[in-house]
């Protein structure tokens, strides 16, 4: 999962400037390989398919435009993702690339912190979507004869995938492991004193549970710098913090569209998603209203603030329990769902007991 040092970056420019300038921000860290026309180009991707390609747009002969058609009308290539190189700055110049399948832009003349922090985003992500698919390829065709070995195994992915945040923040071990306990305690409640009762089934609470880890999985795609500030981060910086929710929905979502209909998924999807909308329609990523929200990115949400208020973090201290129940209780209505606080609230003690168990 964390060998980006083995992945392959294509640079495509006609200009050699360009391409001495990529490969001095890039080499260090990647396999590097050039082409100085589309056609070039496309001729390496079919033969040798690499991570990821950066773009130029305005080339002699084939266009970045005419490129990237190609390669998404080919089966063999349509999935490496692309970046375009482009001194155009114009809205509907961004438009068409994304339209045509580019996952991101780069604006000419370079900045090479910015270039390396894009080029390492979507190559972890890449890597993320490969790791996700991979196993869960495996894990179905076991399906028939080793139900039980399936579960032991997918449970060992998501922890492995996990792993990944918690590598990256050494506070979200205990985090993780408290969250999957929440949730559960949450959906238990739910099942018996609710009207949401006809929802949450045993089936469902297994997945809220088997799915809980993966929630903060976009964080990967964070840079260290924002994710372990000791402080408040700028409005700048909040912003970067919370794309976290769209680089995880992007990862799964590449699994879930290479595999169907997957229960599993969905729920990691949703929660991965849609934990941080608020009831009130005032969270990110999508301004979701009320019960627009799925129901288990509202659950994971209570489990999630709830566990940020009680444990340390480095730019801020826990607070006490009965401070962080009075605080949920406030947002009945506005950041919560109010059958959601109800819930929370008649087993608010199973809380405080899940935080003493699984503190660190």
């Amino acid at each position: 999962m964390n060998n980006l040092e083995k992945c392959t970056v294509l640079i495509v420019d006609d200009v050699n400037a360009n391409i001495r300038i990529l490969i001095n921000a890039l080499s260090e860290y990647y396999e590097i390989a050039v082409a100085n026309n589309g056609q070039a180009a496309l001729d390496y991707c079919v033969n040798s398919k690499p991570d990821l390609i950066l773009l130029d747009i305005m080339m002699p002969g084939l266009s970045g435009y005419d490129v990237i058609k190609s390669l998404k009308s080919n089966v063999s290539t349509q999935k490496i993702p692309v970046i375009f190189l482009t001194a155009l700055s114009e809205i509907e110049n961004k438009t068409r690339g994304f339209d045509l399948g580019a996952i991101d832009y780069i604006i000419k003349p370079f900045e090479i912190s910015e270039v390396r922090a894009r080029v390492k985003t979507h190559l972890t992500l890449v890597l993320a979507s490969r790791f996700i698919e991979d196993q869960n390829i495996h894990l179905e065709a076991l399906v028939k004869a080793r139900t039980e070995e399936l579960v032991l195994t997918r449970q060992a992915t998501i922890e492995a995938l996990a792993s990944l945040a918690e590598h990256r923040d050494p506070e979200t071990g205990g985090h993780i492991k408290r969250i999957k306990h929440y949730v559960i305690a949450l959906g238990k409640e739910l099942q018996t004193n609710s009207p949401y009762a006809h929802l949450v089934d045993d089936n469902y609470i297994d997945l809220l549970a088997l799915s809980s880890p993966l929630h903060d999985i976009g964080k990967v795609g964070v840079k260290d710098s924002i994710l372990l500030k000791p402080g408040k981060l700028t409005v700048q910086e909040f912003e970067e913090m919370k794309k976290h929710t769209l680089h995880g929905y992007e990862a799964i979502l590449a699994a879930e569209s290479n595999l169907g209909d997957n229960s599993f998924l969905k729920v990691a999807n949703e929660i991965t998603y849609f934990h941080h909308e608020k009831w009130d329609g005032s969270g990110y990523p999508r301004g979701l209203k009320g019960e627009e929200i799925p129901l288990s990115a509202r659950i994971m949400s209570i489990a999630d603030v709830y566990d940020a208020l009680v444990s340390k973090r480095v730019y801020k201290e826990a607070i006490k329990h009965e401070e962080a129940v009075r605080i949920i209780a406030s947002e009945r209505g506005k950041h919560f769902d109010d059958i959601l606080v109800v819930a929370f609230l008649n087993i608010n003690k199973e809380f405080d007991s899940i935080r003493h168990n699984f503190n660190g």
